[in-house]
């Protein structure tokens, strides 16, 4: 896919009550990438979107699979498209 993409993933495990969201915030921010993270009502779940280039994406998805050291993540449901704009940085919705 060429330019920019947008990534829209479910992160499951302990992920709330840890730092997630902000650790994620932060993550995306190093890269350079924009979007959101947020949870959800389930407590063992956070949503974000995210947008960048494909290579920041890939190293953004590989962290977010790890985690803050307080987090358990098991699962991060993933997808991928084209970049829908927007978005100006990166933050924490509540």
């Amino acid at each position: 896919m060429n330019g920019p993409e947008r990534l829209t993933a479910t992160v499951t495990g302990r992920v709330q009550g840890v730092g997630y969201r902000w650790w994620a915030m932060e993550a995306a921010t190093r890269l350079g990438l924009v979007g959101w993270v947020r949870n959800l009502d389930d407590e063992q779940m956070v949503e974000l979107v995210a947008e960048g280039s494909s290579t920041q994406l890939d190293a953004f998805e590989a962290m977010l699979a790890r985690g803050p050291g307080a987090a358990y993540v098991e699962r991060v449901s993933a997808s991928r498209g084209p970049a829908a704009g927007g978005l100006s940085r990166f933050e924490v919705r509540r």
